[in-house]
């Protein structure tokens, strides 16, 4: 077949806090631009922990790469492969090493760069996008699968969709959480304020990222809240783990994070005893001290001081949200009623049933409560959702057929594929037009 009829190809590493994912997508290559038909073809998931807990070990983040991209070359035919696009994002955990330790960060990245480049790709760099980003590119994937930034009209042409409203995104992640949407006011804080221009029409999104919300390093600050509560026992009780379930931690596994600030002087050796009390009530109350929620005169905000104004309009809650919610089986648009009884059930039970309950689970069932009520405390009382608007946040991982996150965005945004007009011709001609050159070639050539 002509060459120009190929499908093209894109590869982007999500490089997250807790593991890292490569996204392959596809789009024919007649289209103009692409635009509005990219799909993913596959993800896949590196095995081992995420790049920034190569500190100490830069080159395993390379080595860990490469299955996922030996499993890309069998799907991408070998003469397009030099032409297929490859990106690597590193978000919050990367973001925390590099204030850790930015030459053990700028190490990683550099051994993840060798990697990649041994293979035919495009290879376009690999870098850690800002929190803005983060929110923004998911944002953009949301909205750009569900098209209500352009869809392809029954005239055959790309047209922005009139009276659509946009979606906003919430993401949760291991070390970080991004909210993103279209307010229906002026903005007053800049910081917190994206500009787009997309097919023609502007965008102005609320975006924020507040790093070490997300769920790992949020449970590892609940931890040393609890630990900090009586210092020197080597015994913490845990309100938001089952009764019946006990873990060993030490203290350096606890305070490895700048998330996490030490009490002085640490003792690294020492081991502490975590045991789960299972107490909903005391597990909120010990989450919400995790957050400052008071904003000061006249403002609106989120939480710690950061402006926000109120929610507004259609939500899609993908990553943590969505696998929390999904194993409570509270993904199905249920009462906030019906979610709180549910959660409130879930964290009454104690270990024995959980795991005689969930045997597959085993590994990460002893956070499912805590995540639970973690994820109601920032959407409630942090992001400023109530019983009213909580319908509106719609609990989901994929939107026609392809995972929900920044990644897409990210490609779109990278590759030029969003045009900043609306596209016009998209068959090069009016059909008419076509039909009146085809029929005049035929006639001179008679």
């Amino acid at each position: 077949p002509c060459p120009l009829c190929l499908p093209q190809y894109g590869l982007v590493f999500d490089a997250g806090s807790t593991h890292t994912a490569l996204y392959i997508y596809q789009w024919p290559a007649d289209k103009e631009n692409g635009t509005g038909i990219v799909s993913q073809v596959e993800a896949c998931t590196v095995s081992g922990p995420g790049i920034s807990s190569y500190a100490d070990d830069p080159a395993g983040a390379g080595a860990s790469l490469k299955p996922c991209l030996d499993k890309a070359m069998k799907i991408i035919p070998a003469e397009q492969q030099r032409e297929t696009p490859t990106y690597l994002g590193a978000t919050a955990g990367m973001r925390l090493l590099r204030e850790q330790n930015s030459t053990k960060a700028e190490q990683v990245f550099a051994e993840v760069a060798k990697a990649i480049g041994e293979y035919p790709v495009d290879f376009r760099g690999a870098r850690i996008l800002t929190g803005n980003e983060e929110g923004s590119f998911g944002w953009i994937t949301v909205n750009y699968l569900l098209e209500t930034l352009v869809k392809f009209s029954f005239a055959e042409k790309w047209e922005h969709p009139q009276d659509t409203e946009v979606f906003g995104a919430l993401d949760l992640g291991g070390a970080s959480t991004q909210i993103t949407f279209q307010p229906g006011i002026t903005m007053e804080d800049k910081n917190t304020s994206v500009f787009y221009r997309l097919y023609g029409t502007n965008y102005s999104l609320y975006a924020h990222s507040y790093l070490c919300y997300g769920q790992a390093q949020a449970l590892k600050m609940l931890l040393a809240a609890l630990h900090q509560g009586s210092p020197s026992s080597p015994l913490i009780s845990h309100p938001c783990y089952p009764r019946g379930y006990q873990e060993n931690i030490t203290m350096v596994d606890l305070y490895n994070s700048p998330c996490v600030h030490a009490p002085s002087p640490p003792r690294p050796t020492q081991v502490l005893t975590v045991t789960g009390t299972g107490d909903p009530v005391l597990c909120s109350i010990s989450i919400q001290k995790l957050f400052n929620f008071s904003c000061g005169a006249n403002r609106t905000c989120g939480f710690n001081g950061v402006y926000q104004p109120p929610v507004r309009g259609q939500f899609f809650a993908f990553a943590g949200f969505y696998y929390t919610f999904h194993f409570l089986n509270l993904t199905s648009q249920q009462s906030l009623n019906d979610v709180n009884s549910t959660v409130q059930t879930f964290c009454k039970k104690n270990w024995a049933e959980l795991v005689e309950t969930f045997p597959q689970e085993k590994g990460y069932l002893h956070r499912y409560c805590s995540t639970a009520i973690y994820i109601l405390t920032l959407l409630l009382d942090g992001y400023k959702f109530n019983e009213h608007t909580w319908s509106s946040i719609h609990f989901s991982r994929q939107a026609a057929n392809t995972d929900i996150g920044w990644t897409l965005g990210f490609m779109l945004n990278f590759t030029n594929m969003i045009p900043t007009e609306a596209l016009e011709h998209v068959k090069g001609h009016q059909p008419s037009l076509w039909a009146g050159a085809v029929s005049f070639i035929v006639l001179a050539m008679v």
